[in-house]
């Protein structure tokens, strides 16, 4: 079968890699054309757009960038039409992949969506939307089954997929030294968010400090760490060095649930453009931004947002989680807790042999 597969960002690109590696176990004739990343090609997906082309965040940047956007819609369904795939696979990103999930329902294809928008932290009305365009709806995070439900909308949930991402990988939990820097995959996040945890970094001049940087961002996105004699920077290990870090200050987005995986007690940053943060925070439903307490239901770990991201507090909440004490205590139990709520790993297994198995319905 001919699938296309749609991801705009570098966790799309992860879990995209390995659909496609379980979906060719289940289907030897599978033919993949995919926006993605290296992962995605490295199982032996044509890539016709790299996410790095793609992933513009907040909505202030949106529409400075509209035209590069609706020339890639454009692309795209153009892309999609003469592919004439058996399926379209949507991975995540709203804001693109909605739209093209309109399109291809028109022209009678059949629609596929794995990893869930999060509609439910804003414009929860777009369930009605999705009910329409998608065929198949597959969640990975345990509420999003009963959020669902609510709109008559049933969907599959087959756990998260970072569990297989994981799976192999032995947690260290003895010889962690080292404080994790995670700014963010995106140029606009690292620009942001690096240079006030590079600022907190040097107040802990006995510490060391690994910044987990992305071969996807400009090199320049990493200048505010350059010539601080405790900060190290390191491309493409983040999972290695996340296995050896007492703590993390943390970008909001995927990477606070890797952490919490991987036992690293964390703070959750985040750090808009004004316009952008002053939109989101009318719209967004939620009470929480990381999904570590969105999963949870309660504030396992501190959220550092807009104004009070700043070196003052940042560094008083990083003092509170290096302490060997109660409050470390209480976020690595909530970590093990966390974990049996996302079940074990299978998700992209799981996925795939679904999707066989409505595609040959």
């Amino acid at each position: 079968m001919k699938y296309y597969i749609i991801a705009g960002e570098a966790s799309g690109d992860l879990h995209g890699s390995n659909l496609i590696k379980e979906l060719k176990l289940q289907d030897s004739a599978a033919d993949f054309r995919c926006w993605g990343g290296d992962l995605m090609e490295q199982q032996g997906a044509k890539i016709v757009k790299h996410y790095r082309d793609l992933a513009f965040m907040g909505f202030w940047e949106v529409l400075f960038n509209i035209f590069t956007i609706l020339k890639n819609i454009s692309f795209c369904k153009k892309d999609l039409l003469q592919y004439k795939p058996d399926v379209l696979i949507l991975i995540d990103y709203p804001g693109f992949n909605i739209r093209i999930a309109k399109f291809a329902k028109k022209h009678d294809l059949r629609v596929f969506y794995y990893i869930s928008p999060q509609i439910w932290a804003w414009h929860q009305s777009r369930s009605e939307v999705l009910k329409k365009i998608v065929d198949k709806m597959f969640v990975i995070l345990p509420f999003e089954k009963e959020f669902y439900k609510k709109f008559d909308f049933e969907v599959d949930f087959v756990g998260h997929p970072l569990l297989d991402a994981m799976e192999g990988i032995e947690t260290t939990v003895e010889e962690r030294e080292v404080i994790a820097l995670l700014p963010g995959s995106r140029n606009q996040e690292i620009f942001r968010m690096l240079p006030v945890m590079v600022e907190v970094a040097k107040q802990f001049p006995e510490r060391k400090f690994v910044v987990a940087g992305t071969s996807s961002a400009d090199s320049s996105a990493y200048d505010s760490c350059a010539g601080v004699a405790n900060i190290q920077l390191e491309y493409g290990k983040t999972y290695a060095l996340l296995n050896r870090a007492k703590a993390a200050l943390v970008t909001s987005g995927t990477a606070t649930l890797e952490a919490a995986l991987f036992n690293v007690p964390e703070v959750v940053c985040y750090k808009g453009g004004f316009i952008s943060y002053m939109i989101a925070k009318w719209v967004i439903k939620t009470k929480y931004i990381s999904l570590v307490n969105l999963i949870m239901d309660k504030p396992v770990v501190a959220e550092l947002i807009q104004s009070n991201f700043e070196p003052g507090q940042l560094k008083s909440e990083l003092e509170e989680i290096l302490n060997e004490g109660k409050r470390r205590s209480d976020m690595l139990n909530d970590f093990s807790e966390l974990r049996s709520k996302l079940g074990g790993a299978g998700a992209s297994r799981n996925t795939a042999q679904l999707m066989i198995k409505y595609l040959s319905e």
